[in-house]
């Protein structure tokens, strides 16, 4: 994973991806020009030229063939992440401010199951904001899950759960959302029934990822940090 705090003097992009940025305001095309100068260097590591990265379906970066991945841009920090398709099956990472969700929000974003969880894990360490934690943790599913079935994937339709010891999470993909990707012509095998991912809070940012190996989404993927 290429990570940056700032916006590198270097990072540009391609002619063909000013299309992105047309009518975007001077912060938002910092964001995606750096993102995607780090994602041209995350490709570089794995053998592959510069290429244009465009947009496909709901937004979704379209990457080379072979090629799996995941960007995420926020306030201070971006950060891209590939990996070859022989080797992993989806990518998704997310990054927020570390700070907590607006007013009721949480209630739009989570499980009752999943609140009472956040609840006994701000008992044992209220330095983490766990609601931030849980909202980008489902943003690093949605972005593991909708290359693999082009179905979307709501809020309630997985259910998180994290391990602070580990800075590890798990999502478990709730019937709903199984449906939703049969729907989109996924068949019943290969529909994701879940994905772990890692975690960790570094200068302030909130970062989530996960590395899925095949459909059931068993390997996790260090971010590193503290």
């Amino acid at each position: 994973m290429r990570k940056a705090f700032g916006d590198p003097a270097d990072a540009a992009l391609l002619p063909e991806e000013e299309v992105l940025v047309e009518n975007a305001v001077p912060r938002r095309r910092r964001e995606c020009t750096t993102v995607r100068h780090l994602a041209r260097r995350a490709l570089g590591e794995l053998g592959h030229a510069p290429v244009p990265l465009l947009r496909g379906d709901r937004g979704a970066p379209l990457w080379p063939k072979g090629v799996v991945g995941s960007m995420t841009h926020c306030d201070g920090y971006r950060a891209a992440a590939v990996a070859d398709r022989t080797r992993l099956s989806a990518v998704g990472i997310d990054a927020e401010p570390h700070a907590p969700l607006y007013d009721d929000l949480l209630d739009l974003v989570s499980l009752p199951p999943e609140r009472d969880h956040l609840a006994e894990l701000e008992r044992q360490d209220p330095r983490i904001n766990w609601d931030c934690l849980l909202f980008s943790a489902m943003e690093a599913v949605f972005k593991a899950w909708f290359p693999l079935t082009g179905a979307w994937l709501e809020f309630e339709d997985a259910r998180l759960t994290f391990r602070p010891r580990d800075r590890a999470f798990s999502a478990v993909v709730l019937a709903a959302g199984q449906a939703a990707a049969r729907e989109a012509g996924i068949g019943d095998a290969e529909v994701p029934r879940g994905f772990t991912g890692r975690w960790t809070v570094e200068k302030g940012i909130v970062v989530t990822a996960i590395a899925a190996g095949d459909f059931a989404g068993k390997p996790g993927c260090p971010v590193g940090g503290t």
